[in-house]
């Protein structure tokens, strides 16, 4: 299906939102129902990047070598206090789910070991999930982000759930958020906002994944659900009320691309590109749908009017509070936005390219954790492509992710930081576990990924150490350490049909018929990773 560009007739919302995160608006609606305005961060294409004037700060060095880590600092959400109580409000009004609970109704079944093969002519990995077609094939939620339990507790345990793992996927079939809606060019028309559900801007998605046994059969199985990140806001009639989440982000501007996530105790931490960090809590899971009954509209609480309301998770075309009814985009589960975090430095990056300058604001392009030294600690990093003028090569450092709790003062790094060893760039997850460093390379649909390891020389470099990158997915994404298993997983991206077919291009060794771009959740062992040449 061809991309349509996404036009949506009330962006007041939208666009408020996509500010909220550094405390300059409160989005507005009228009654409820949401009123339009023209957007300015419409997305802007890639473009061939000018030369910047010339690089006044001593910031860049050479590939693998130090950066000033300073550039990390990040501040609390200007809107956190009002963010806190939003939320409460929210919370008075639908009821909640814990992780459990969600899990035990998981709707989607996962397929271990299937014939989809986005490895190619790359070793095959220890395990390999692969999800439902829609979801491996959608042009609409495309996955990056990886973590699980074993960042969120140090046992890696959670109540009785058994192994759980979480990826997150943004809106891939929304490009923009103008008004004027042009039939002539594949947009979406003023109806098909109305009716057509992948014409709506959603944000991004957090899928639950767990490794459970069958109660009623006794037989392994693993099932997974999907729940919507949302942002909450007070409308003109003073009700609270939630969206999709949106921001400012280059490359993708039409939202939060979610390209690293980290769970931590009660914690969920997602990269926001230009922004830092975006924080939910997995204490504030809304359940729209508490019988599992779709069609009964169940009752919900009413906001400070006293007044009564209701949730719809049948229609997919709204979200938030329209005329005393909640929807969702047809999720049953919507988990709010309960802080955030922003870059203290200004954000110099160019826009209309994937160049990254080497000092100021970095990208926080994807993040994981690290639970092999004391304290804990949140790995932050950036994806770029060197450019003329721009030879960054992409920074990583990382935080106390204990420090992310306070929100309070600011948080700085601890005091190091790289530019990644890759000379073309293209990161796009990075991990540490007992000293080593690893980070995926994506080299688009036709080759394999690159999975390398570093670790750092006595003078501070990220070397190789003469270790060889080793092959991995076409598409490979964010990394997780499963401690318990002992294997680093991550996940592919691309789908068949999509900018450049991945059907057209395989390459000679591959055999006939395979499948390189149906998404799967892939293990490597790391003892067999750490033993490659």
């Amino acid at each position: 299906m061809p991309s349509r560009r996404i036009r949506r007739a009330w962006l007041t919302t939208a666009v408020a939102a996509s500010l909220a995160v550094t405390g300059l608006v409160a989005p507005a609606q009228a009654q409820d129902v949401p009123t339009g305005s023209s957007d300015p961060t419409v997305q802007e294409p890639l473009t061939t990047v000018a030369a910047p004037p010339a690089l006044t700060a001593a910031g860049w060095t050479s590939p693998g070598g130090t950066a000033d880590a300073s550039d990390f600092t990040m501040s609390p959400g200007a809107l956190n206090s009002e963010t806190t109580t939003r939320v409460a409000r929210l919370d008075s009004v639908l009821p909640k789910s814990g992780v459990q609970n969600l899990l035990a109704g998981a709707n989607r079944t996962v397929t271990p070991w299937c014939s989809r093969d986005p490895f190619g002519t790359a070793p095959d990995p220890d395990i390999k999930y692969c999800l439902q077609s829609d979801d491996s094939t959608s042009p609409e939620w495309i996955p990056q982000g990886f973590t699980g339990v074993s960042d969120a507790q140090d046992d890696e345990l959670w109540g009785t759930a058994g192994n759980i793992q979480l990826f997150a996927s943004y809106d891939g079939s929304d490009p923009g958020r103008e008004t004027d809606p042009d039939p002539a060019t594949g947009d979406c028309t003023e109806a098909e906002l109305a009716a057509d559900d992948a014409c709506n801007q959603k944000g991004v998605r957090i899928t639950f994944v767990q490794s459970r046994t069958n109660p009623a059969t006794g037989s392994p199985e693993i099932k997974y659900r999907h729940v919507l990140l949302g942002w909450t806001y007070i409308n003109s009639a003073d009700h609270v009320s939630f969206d999709g989440l949106h921001a400012s982000e280059y490359p993708i501007q039409k939202g939060v691309h979610a390209g690293g996530i980290v769970w931590y105790g009660n914690y969920l931490y997602v990269a926001d590109t230009r922004n830092g960090l975006r924080v939910f809590d997995m204490r504030y899971i809304m359940d729209l749908d508490p019988d599992g009954d779709p069609s009964t509209h169940d009752a919900m609480g009413a906001d400070t009017d006293g007044v009564k309301t209701t949730a719809d998770v049948q229609d997919k075309t709204k979200v938030g509070r329209h005329d005393n009814v909640w929807y969702s985009f047809g999720y049953r589960y919507v988990m709010p936005q309960v802080a955030a975090w922003k870059f203290k430095a200004a954000q110099g990056n160019p826009a209309g390219s994937y160049a990254c300058v080497p000092t100021g604001a970095p990208k926080a392009s994807y993040i994981s954790l690290d639970r092999s030294t004391t304290p804990d600690r949140l790995i932050m990093g950036e994806y770029c492509r060197p450019a003329p003028g721009y030879p960054s090569t992409g920074r990583v450092s990382s935080f106390e992710i204990a420090a992310l709790e306070g929100r309070t003062a600011d948080v700085t790094s601890e005091g190091w930081a790289n530019y990644l060893p890759l000379t073309n760039g293209g990161a796009q997850g990075a991990t540490v576990h007992d000293g080593t460093m690893y980070v995926n390379e994506s080299k688009g649909t036709d080759e394999p990924g690159q999975l390398w390891r570093y670790g750092w020389s006595t003078d501070k470099q990220l070397v190789t150490n003469g270790r060889l990158p080793i092959k991995t997915a076409r598409g490979a994404e964010d990394l997780y350490v499963d401690r318990g298993t002992g294997r680093l997983w991550s996940l592919s991206e691309h789908r068949p049909g999509s900018a450049t077919d991945c059907t057209a291009n395989r390459d000679a060794a591959d055999p006939v018929g395979t499948d390189y771009c149906q998404r799967v959740l892939y293990g490597h062992k790391l003892s067999w990773l750490d033993g490659q040449p």
